[in-house]
């Protein structure tokens, strides 16, 4: 019997624990066409339709309201406001309500014993009912932790500063994609259809030449080296093609277009150099004052300073107030609802004891965060001062470039003149115009550097390319707003926008 016992308890068990343990199902196939779908609506909802050529602005623009990466700063933004919010309920006093129904299945009763001669001397009785109803509304306030709660909030709001810091970075790094992949798809848009001209020039020759080959005209030789030649022709358009074939992607993935969406950008041609208005010295100023990174530093500085704040608090005695109201429905209460209040010296002792070593950890993460902050604005230093040189040698590598596929070019229309006259074959003409192509890429390539590397400067300064209010939020504000303000850089003038 005791076994048969003992195996009924183990199985027992054993079915309670499987009928605890935790299991997780796969996500049907279908839900996540659901989500894919949802996903889609939702990437590319309620955006202002392109409306003719994209000019650099309209393309900034798109990416400061509709990049996603850009819309979860924002959102993070909002929850960090709202983390602030919460933070300052912690200052308020605790306030706790109760209430509820109280019984037992006997009554309570109890008699009185004699300490001196251990007899009982009254008889068991009661004073509270079996059934009661009881309800309590008690506030209780801490002056010690309304005081940290205070120093807790204040950092809060520091973290949400620290936020809209890492905001201002995140608008600093996707405008600079944006301006380097938009030379870039100008380039393509200026270049891909001439290199898709020149292949479909080289097809037909390397046709012609097999063929002749196939026919057995001419020299085999000669004939296959003429055909080895068009070949790595093809080979160095479709490097090029590939070099400039995604640049339209990229530019539509940073500014939130649909995939395969097909746009065109505005563009005048002109290839103009922009020039450096201010001095060097006025910049460095600039970064040490404005950069994101560095001023999250100094929000960290005081949060790790009122850290300390906190520390030295803990060291204090906490004085407690308190107030309440009952209620105990028992029938042998004199007064069955009442109110008391009170005061009261709270003090850890333990905090005496562990509050040196919190306060020295505290101070060494106040020193930490100073050291950081310095050490990265030497690095702010240093690539200002790489986005310079990187600028001035765009300059050069640009006006380089720009001669070179001029000459180029005149070559090329010399070699189109001698072919006429039938001076030349065709394979001398393809590889002029194959260089005078390749001399234009790389040109254009050159510019779109130069530009990047010219707006890379002021982001290294850490400029802000957008005032702190805007008119509105459409895209044709956002846009004149970002022209104003680097039309204000070009000139010289670094202070904020209004």
């Amino acid at each position: 019997m005791k076994k048969s016992q003992k195996l009924f308890g183990v199985s027992l068990l054993a079915l309670t624990i499987s009928g605890c343990a935790v299991t997780s199902q796969p996500i049907d196939r279908s839900v996540s066409e659901q989500r894919a779908k949802s996903d889609l609506l939702s990437m590319f909802k309620d955006q202002e339709p392109l409306s003719g050529p994209l000019t650099m602005h309209e393309a900034m623009a798109r990416a400061v309201k509709y990049n996603l990466e850009g819309r979860l700063k924002v959102m993070e933004e909002a929850l960090a406001q709202r983390q602030v919010d919460l933070a300052s309920f912690d200052m308020l006093p605790r306030m706790a309500l109760q209430a509820g129904y109280v019984g037992r299945n006997n009554v309570s009763a109890s008699s009185s014993q004699s300490v001196e001669t251990g007899t009982q001397s009254l008889e068991p009785s009661t004073s509270q009912d079996r059934d009661r109803e009881v309800a309590d509304l008690t506030m209780v306030w801490n002056v010690l932790d309304f005081g940290v709660s205070y120093v807790g909030a204040k950092q809060q709001a520091d973290q949400r500063l620290i936020v809209q810091e890492r905001r201002r970075k995140v608008v600093h790094t996707i405008i600079q994609d944006v301006r380097s992949a938009y030379w870039r798809a100008v380039a393509a848009e200026r270049l891909l259809k001439q290199i898709d001209s020149l292949m479909a020039r080289v097809d037909e020759a390397r046709g012609n030449s097999q063929r002749l080959s196939e026919q057995r005209i001419g020299d085999p030789v000669q004939a296959m080296s003429y055909q080895r030649a068009l070949i790595e022709a093809t080979r160095q358009l479709e490097d090029q093609r590939r070099a400039l074939s995604l640049a339209k992607t990229e530019l539509a993935a940073l500014i939130n277009l649909p995939m395969g969406t097909d746009f065109s950008l505005a563009s005048t041609g002109d290839y103009e150099v922009p020039q450096l208005k201010v001095e060097l010295s006025q910049m460095e100023e600039q970064a040490l004052a404005n950069r994101p990174e560095l001023r999250e530093q100094d929000y960290q500085a005081r949060i790790s300073a009122a850290e300390t704040r906190k520390a030295m608090l803990r060291l204090l005695p906490g004085l407690e107030f308190s107030a309440g109201g009952h209620y105990d429905s028992n029938s042998f209460l004199v007064n069955q609802s009442w109110a008391d209040y009170g005061v009261k010296v709270t003090w850890n002792l333990f905090n005496v004891l562990s509050a040196p070593a919190a306060i020295n950890v505290a101070k060494a993460g106040e020193e930490v965060a100073t050291a950081r902050r310095q050490a990265m604005s030497m690095a702010v230093l240093a690539q200002l001062y790489v986005a310079n040189a990187n600028f001035h040698e765009a300059q050069r590598q640009f006006q380089t470039s720009q001669e070179l596929a001029q000459l180029d070019s005149q070559i090329a229309e010399q070699l189109r003149n001698r072919y006429k006259a039938q001076g030349i074959g065709e394979l001398d003409l393809i590889q002029g115009e194959l260089n005078a192509l390749q001399a234009d890429l790389r040109r254009d390539l050159a510019y779109a550097e130069l530009r990047n590397s010219y707006g890379q400067l002021f982001a290294s300064a850490g400029l802000d390319p957008l005032p702190a209010e805007l008119p509105s939020t459409q895209l044709s504000d956002i846009a004149q707003a970002l022209s104003d303000s680097e039309a204000r850089w070009q000139q010289g003038d670094l202070q904020p926008g209004s």
